[in-house]
């Protein structure tokens, strides 16, 4: 699904500002991310990706200094960030159910950076970026293990839905990008699961909805090479 300049979802409302796309909570979440801002395990309310263009990142400017000022100047200093070189337009949402458990994503896929896992050859040089950016959140609190095994299920629903989309890289199809960013969210300040594995409601409905949102941009991506929407 697309989402609007702003439009509100089951767990998070989606907001379209270029150069940011932003995520608000209705509450505090407890994170789990590798993002440039507040990586590890964190506790906010927003999740921001910036977008960013050659131009934006020339030798002399330093790419954390330069997000870290985007986020003052819109009063988000407090959030899980991430950059990207992805039109954030291009951003696809996805809702996902399994018993009393919802699960949400949104993601932006570039697939200029692409890579294969377990593949030793030298990196290939390529024209222009690209990478993956995605928030996968639950409806239920998780404990710091769920969280945890919560945050493997969303890499593997990334890497499955990357993988059918056939994307040709040495050695096989991609699994990923070199640069790729994956923040799980889950709500704050209660008892969490002990786990969120794929056999759980909780880790079904986080695989499903990361599967397709990640489909769905990719697909975007493939589709639109000669398109207005842009990948540096």
């Amino acid at each position: 699904m697309t989402p609007n300049a702003e439009s509100e979802s089951p767990l998070f409302q989606v907001r379209i500002a270029r150069p940011l796309l932003v995520a608000s909570f209705a509450g505090p979440q407890t994170m789990l991310s590798w993002a440039m801002r507040r990586p590890g395990f964190e506790t906010a309310e927003r999740v921001v990706w910036r977008e960013v263009a050659r131009e934006d990142l020339t030798l002399d400017v330093d790419p954390q200094a330069l997000l870290d000022a985007s986020l003052k100047e819109a009063r988000l200093d407090n959030a899980v960030a991430m950059m990207t070189s992805r039109d954030v337009r291009s951003a696809r949402t996805a809702v996902a159910t399994s018993g009393d458990v919802a699960a949400q994503c949104l993601a932006t896929v570039g697939l200029n950076n692409a890579e294969r896992a377990g593949t030793l050859s030298p990196p290939v040089v390529r024209s222009g970026h690209g990478t993956i950016n995605l928030l996968a959140a639950v409806s239920a609190p998780l404990a710091q293990a769920a969280l945890v095994e919560a945050l493997s299920i969303a890499t593997e629903a990334r890497t499955a839905a990357v993988m059918d989309l056939d994307w040709p890289v040495p050695g096989g199809v991609a699994t990923g990008t070199g640069t790729d960013c994956i923040v799980m969210a889950a709500p704050a300040g209660e008892a969490g699961a002990p786990f969120a594995g794929l056999h759980t409601d909780i880790g079904r409905a986080i695989g499903a909805a990361v599967y397709r949102a990640v489909a769905e941009a990719g697909r975007d991506r493939i589709a639109e090479r000669a398109g207005p929407l842009r990948e540096r």
